[in-house]
């Protein structure tokens, strides 16, 4: 049994220093998940305590299958706790797929551009747009996966996502000039 393993198996037996070390150790990382998909840091630090509420009240259900399981597992959690959050708070447009103004496929070029840029240059678009593109990019859900998880139809999920590119686009592009 490796050290994250005795770890787990401790929070799982209710130790408290093994809860802190996992927090410890998993906390920023599930922070930077939650603000992809929560812009306000507020709100983002609100669904993180549900989320991390919800992790410690059902560690006992985690079975470690390897190294990253752990992270994995949690970062589902937080996920799912910010929808929940989108959910309550954001409205989805639904849009006619033959009124989307489809963005040209022009490549922006990202590689001159820090990934916490990137990372505050996806916080700047809307919740919708915002939300359906790091479910299709960062978790690989399809439209059809996302509109259920959304409670939105496929052809909405579609367009908040050519959207959301579009403008990320425009957003990188006034990034490098600066």
């Amino acid at each position: 049994m490796n050290g994250e393993e005795q770890t787990i198996s401790k929070a799982q037996h209710g130790d408290r220093c093994a809860m802190h070390e996992i927090y410890n150790a998993h906390a920023a990382y599930l922070f930077a998940v939650c603000t992809r998909y929560v812009a306000d840091n507020d709100s983002a630090k609100d669904v993180m305590q549900e989320a991390f509420i919800r992790i410690f009240n059902n560690i006992s259900q985690f079975r470690y299958r390897g190294e990253g399981t752990l992270r994995a597992w949690m970062t589902r959690i937080v996920v799912n706790e910010a929808l929940k959050h989108i959910r309550r708070n954001s409205i989805f447009y639904d849009t006619d797929i033959e009124k989307i103004d489809m963005p040209d496929e022009e490549e922006t070029d990202i590689h001159g551009v820090p990934p916490d840029d990137i990372h505050d240059i996806i916080r700047q678009l809307p919740d919708g747009y915002r939300t359906v593109l790091n479910l299709f990019v960062f978790e690989q859900k399809s439209h059809k996966e996302i509109a259920k998880m959304l409670g939105i139809s496929e052809l909405t999920s579609a367009s908040q996502y050519h959207r959301a590119k579009k403008l990320l686009r425009k957003l990188v592009k006034e990034h490098l000039r600066t």
